[in-house]
Order: C-alpha cells, then structure tokens, then sequence
C-alpha cells in the first residue's frame, strides 16, 4: 500500500507552522459552537460562554486518559506539538487505573477537560446523568488540516458508535477488530485452509486434531472473548444482524430467538467433539494465548491487541494472521459483518477549557497523526484514511476485514445491561462445561432481559 504520508514530529517546522494557522483559526469556530451550546451546557453553565462572548481557550487544558498496552507516550507528544504549534499547554496524566482518578472528579464537579477513561467508565450512564458534554454542532466546525468538517474526519460506522438520541457524545479513536486468529506459516506447513464456513471449520478441526494440536484455544475465565468471538457472529450468521439488534434493544423474546440457540448449540458441538483446548475453560487470557502462539493450539478467538500483549513472548519470526469468524453455510447474515471496538473518548460537561480540549483532539484527530499512531502503535484507527499506509502483517487482515465489510457492529449492550453482559458470561461457561442445554442457555439469558425490561430503574435504549 505504500509508505505512510508524513506524520507529525517534534520539531517538524512545515506541519507545525501549517497546524498552527490552522488551530488558530479553528478556535473563532469552536468558540461560536460553544456559544450554540452555552443555553443547554446545563452542568456546565457558569463555565459556558454566554452570548456575545466568546470562550477563548485560555488556560491549560487537562487530559486523563487509560494507560493500557499503547501507553500514553503518544499523547504526550502530541500534546508538546500542539502548544508549540500554538494551541495552550496541554498535561497528560496516564494511569492503568485512570478511572479511579476519574470517577470521585467527576463527583465533585471537577472533571479534566478531555479524557479517555478506559473500558471501566460506564460513560452511557455518565451522558444520561448530564456529565458528557454534547459535541453535535462542534462536529460541524472545521477540522484542524482543513480537510472540511471535523465530524467528516471520522469513519462514520465508528463516529455512530458514541450517539445517544442523536446526539454526539463519545468520539473514537483507535479501534479494535474482533475474529480470529491463525498461523499462517503453520497452516501452510500442514496444507490447512482458513475456514469460510462453520463446516469447513469442523473439518479442519478434525484434521488439526488428528495432527496432535488443539484446534481452539480460549481465554476461559473471560467468556467475553468466546461472546464476541463466538456467540454473537453466530447468532448474526443465523438470523441476520436484525436478531442480534433486537437482543441489544431487549426486545421480548430475542435473547431466546432460534438464531441464539443455534449460535449455543454451535459452541457446544465444538465441545462435544473435543475441538476446544483441554482446560481452556480454566484459562486467562495470556495463557490460552501463550498456547496459540507456541503452536500448541492452531486457533483462538480475539481482538486486534493480541499480537501487542504477545510480542514480547513470541518465538522469534512466529506470525499470526486474522480471519473473520467461519459463517453459516447459507445463514442470513452479512457473512462479512466484523465486530470493531471503539476506545472512547469525551469532554466532561463541566469541564473548564472544552475549547482548549476540542482543540488538542482535534489535533489529535488529523489524519497525519492517526496515521502516525497506527504506524507507531500498530493497531487501527477511526480517522478515514489513517489506515492506508503499509500495516504489519499481523494487521492487514483485520484492515481488510473492515474495509470490506458491509455490515460493521459494535457489543454495545455491554455497557447498557451490564447485569445481562454479566449473565450471558456466567451462562457460556455453564454452557461449555455442560451444565446447560442451548434451550436453556437462551431460556436463562432472556429471564434476565425480562427483568430489566420491567425495572423501570434502569434506562433503556435501542440499536438505530
């Protein structure tokens, strides 16, 4: 695909002195967004502009955000770009457990100005109680290169994942693709082809099995993996992704629908035939994925950060390669639906500088910094054209996955019904030690929606 366009350095005088016009200008548009805001800011009135004023991003800007397994180096830089190319002074505070920092702040109506608080932060609850700042007209202003408007930087499958009621609340920023996982140097050693179908897949299992080599491997004491990785693109495989957003929206009788129950019995089958890893159920995630990649599985289900948790206890030129999990053979759904993962990013309602904020993601969001977060951190990202640059290997799969679907969706309900999520992951593990039939891992799976249907604490929402 060719090399990267030219990324953002420090030092880097042509980006900073074109940037700098650019955030400078864009901050009369920003402003005049706000100023729209300023009547609904609600928790945030007496830092809005009013009218005729006009909210300068003066001050430091405050950023807390997950330090996870791409750091939070990055940001840093960025933010010394930033100010030098004449936006304020931006601190960056990381930390594994940045939500502990996050959630008594927010209490006190002392929130940072920007952050990404990690998969810990039940932000669709921050949003219904008014805490995330509503940036719906800020996405009609003009992105930071000029490239037109700042909601037109973002791929719009992922920008739709941070709506509420139509509204913009949460932003994306890198991305994560879920399926599975193969060797590729193995496979072509023992003349194995990658899985299309469910069928095809029972029979290669049969052959890797018959090879000495697990044919799966899981991360057993996170079910999480084998709902995303598993159950829910056969359950979309079955019934089309119609059956899958009704059981996202709680619709009466989805969870039990037949789509969900052959996406159970598929699971089990897999089981019954002895295709899962010997003690996968009692796994982490580290250990089944130390299984695949020293070949004592040949396959496993899991996102686009495995190859960055594994690199450092890879065999030396071990490879891995991505595959969209194996469809039913004739099913109703898109059989290039992909699961993708957004990293959420937000602006607190009360936050002090949302000016200075928005500018710096901004900044952050052009499309020579996201490609230069995809070549130096090696995952994806959702700024469009960020992704066309040369990817490693172990990314062009999942690259091409998404690219070429037609159907792209997102294990939303997770943080909506997080009591549900918390079901369906007792309930697989039942499920793959036998303890459940699939009738009853539905029957058990929709007893819980029915709760949630009928308390009228808890807020409920649907898949548009």
């Amino acid at each position: 695909m060719g090399p990267p366009e030219a990324a953002a350095t420090p030092h880097q005088p042509t980006m900073q002195s074109t940037l700098r016009h650019k955030l400078l200008t864009g901050f009369g548009a920003i402003a005049l967004s706000l100023m729209i805001l300023a009547g609904c800011a609600g928790p945030n009135a007496d830092n809005a502009a009013k009218p005729g004023e006009s909210p300068a991003a003066s001050g430091p800007v405050e950023v807390m955000v997950f330090k996870g397994g791409y750091g939070s180096d990055f940001y840093e830089k960025a933010a010394e770009e930033f100010t030098a190319a004449g936006g304020p002074k931006v601190q960056v505070i990381g930390d594994p457990r940045i939500d502990q920092q996050v959630q008594p702040r927010m209490q006190r109506g002392n929130p940072p100005d920007l952050m990404y608080p990690g998969w810990r932060f039940d932000h669709w609850k921050a949003v219904d109680d008014g805490a995330i700042m509503d940036l719906t007209e800020v996405m009609k202003t003009p992105a930071a290169d000029g490239s037109g408007t700042w909601g037109d930087s973002f791929e719009p499958a992922l920008l739709k994942l941070g709506q509420s009621g139509g509204k913009q609340y949460v932003l994306p920023y890198f991305f994560s693709v879920i399926g599975w996982w193969y060797d590729p140097d193995l496979f072509k050693e023992k003349g194995w082809e990658v899985p299309k179908t469910y069928d095809e897949l029972l029979a290669l299992c049969e052959k890797i099995k018959a090879a000495g080599i697990a044919p799966i491997t899981y991360q057993g004491q996170y079910p999480d993996y084998m709902i995303s990785g598993m159950l829910t693109p056969w359950l979309i495989s079955a019934g089309g992704i119609e059956a899958y957003n009704a059981c996202q929206s709680l619709e009466p009788g989805a969870w039990k629908s037949p789509a969900v129950v052959q996406a159970a019995r598929m699971i089990q089958e897999l089981a019954a035939k002895g295709y899962y890893q010997t003690g996968a159920t009692a796994m982490s995630h580290t250990e089944s994925q130390a299984e695949f990649v020293n070949r004592r599985a040949a396959m496993i289900p899991c996102g686009t950060w495995l190859h960055s948790e594994m690199r450092e206890s890879m065999p030396e030129g071990r490879r891995m390669a991505f595959f969209l999990p194996p469809v039913i053979a004739g099913g109703k759904g898109d059989p290039t639906a992909v699961m993708i993962k957004i990293e959420p990013w937000m602006v607190p309602a009360q936050a002090k500088n949302s000016a200075g904020a928005i500018d710096y993601f901004k900044f952050m969001t052009t499309k020579a910094k996201a490609q230069q977060f995809v070549t130096e951190k090696g995952t994806l990202m959702g700024i469009k054209g960020a992704n066309d640059v040369e990817l490693p290997d172990y990314l062009q799969g999942a690259a091409a996955a998404f690219k070429g679907s037609t159907a792209t969706y997102a294990p939303i309900w997770r943080e909506w019904y997080p009591s549900l999520y918390k079901t369906v992951e007792g309930a697989i593990t039942e499920l793959l030690n036998g303890k459940l039939t699939a009738q009853q891992f539905a029957d058990k799976i929709e007893a819980e929606a029915e709760k949630l249907r009928n308390d009228d604490a808890v807020v409920k929402r649907k898949v548009s």
